[in-house]
């Protein structure tokens, strides 16, 4: 790993960072072509798929930090050797296509395989935007219903829209607005799923379920993309700043032309811990770190807007939990597999396998289905890196 780079906060940071990233050599050579998905807490051993999933793309988007960070030439080859397998799915009938090719190509930078992938993938989701519905499909590249409006169908896909040009742009604003319309009440309340019916419109969806956290925190990265993205928001700026505080960011903090006596600020969000359940109607269940890291990198996003300085203090309070009690190993102040233990009330084997070094612990892929509920997931590794990242001045939070 190279020097790291001055001015980080506390060194701690740093330390995180390092010890990720140097998780993702070790997974590397552990999976080969093969896509990591999650990893078994105790041995962290990886479950893994030929294709990627929905999931592809962060993991691409992991090596193509790690090359950004050591600026290794071996660590840029096979970032792009990973980000060629994606190319399949850009023709693939799935919203998600803004997942795997936005996050898995941004950090790209004058990449031969990246650059034109990126291209076609936001042309072809741009040929499957629907102007009656005013989005872009769910699709059925996974089985199931296809016009659905998802959570998780509006980030990624909102800036890949955005730079297929003028129309493109005009698409991710629709395509955002109209998953917020549906997702968001007005008091923040989320319904993250629906489903069209052509005879009698839009009915919400019980799964994923209305407390869904990582629902919300791909909602808010959506918002955070639409605004801070390349050429400016893509959307009314100030609709989509009330939006972000409703959906759980800090209220932002008035400028210099707007503060007077007569402004009324909207109603500031109920507390929320800094790690989340997975389900916000139980919070005795599982946490969802992923969500964490998620909403982390989206103020961090927020936090290059003026005014938005609580959003970087937020941002960094999420992250050092994460660092400090939730990732394993000793590249950080804390973050042993003893501490992450003890912060979530589990119980701990004298004699236990320790986790190898760099897991983020406690994410959670499906509670309903019992599904890697207390694992390393690949997109929570992702955005935690991304983070950890941007707080240490090795990305703009803006390029992915």
């Amino acid at each position: 790993m190279r020097e790291r780079p001055s001015g980080m906060a506390d060194g701690w940071a740093g330390g995180a960072l390092e010890a990720v990233l140097g998780r993702v050599a070790v997974t590397l050579a552990e999976v080969g072509p093969r896509f990591p998905l999650s990893a078994d807490p105790g041995t962290g051993t990886w479950t893994t798929t030929r294709r990627g999933s929905w999931t592809g793309g962060f993991w691409a988007g992991l090596l193509w930090l790690r090359a950004r960070y050591t600026g290794d030439p071996a660590d840029r080859s096979a970032a792009e050797a990973c980000t060629a397998r994606l190319a399949d799915w850009a023709d693939a009938d799935t919203a998600t296509r803004g997942l795997i090719l936005w996050y898995g190509t941004a950090l790209a930078t004058g990449s031969a395989p990246a650059d034109p992938l990126r291209a076609r993938a936001a042309h072809a989701c741009l040929t499957a935007f629907d102007p009656e519905l005013g989005l872009v499909p769910w699709g059925s590249a996974f089985g199931g219903p296809r016009l659905l409006a998802r959570a998780d169908g509006a980030p990624g896909l909102v800036p890949l829209l955005a730079s297929a040009g003028p129309r493109g742009r005009e698409a991710a604003a629709a395509h955002l607005h109209r998953h917020l319309e549906l997702c968001v009440g007005n008091d923040g309340r989320l319904a993250p799923a629906w489903r069209h019916d052509p005879a009698t419109g839009w009915h919400p969806l019980a799964e994923p379920a209305p407390g869904w956290s990582r629902g919300r925190a791909w909602l808010l990265l959506a918002v955070a993309d639409a605004l801070t993205g390349p050429g400016g928001a893509v959307a009314c700026p100030d609709r989509l700043r009330a939006t972000a505080t409703r959906l759980g960011a800090p209220e932002p903090e008035p400028t210099a032309d707007e503060a007077h006596p007569a402004r009324t600020p909207h109603s500031p969000p109920p507390a929320t811990p800094l790690v989340p359940p997975d389900d916000e109607s139980h919070p005795d269940g599982p946490l969802d770190t992923s969500a964490a890291a998620i909403t982390a990198v989206a103020l961090l996003k927020l936090a290059t807007q003026p005014g938005q300085e609580a959003c970087a203090r937020r941002a960094e309070a999420v992250l050092h939990r994460l660092a400090t009690a939730h990732l394993t190993g000793t590249g950080t102040a804390s973050g042993t597999a003893s501490e992450a233990a003890s912060e979530t009330g589990e119980a701990l084997t004298i004699g236990a396998p320790v986790p190898p070094p760099g897991m983020l612990l406690h994410g959670c892929h499906d509670a309903a289905t019992g599904t890697a509920v207390q694992h390393e997931l690949i997109w929570g590794d992702f955005f935690l890196a991304l983070g950890l990242a941007a707080l240490t001045g090795v990305v703009d939070p803006r390029e992915a």
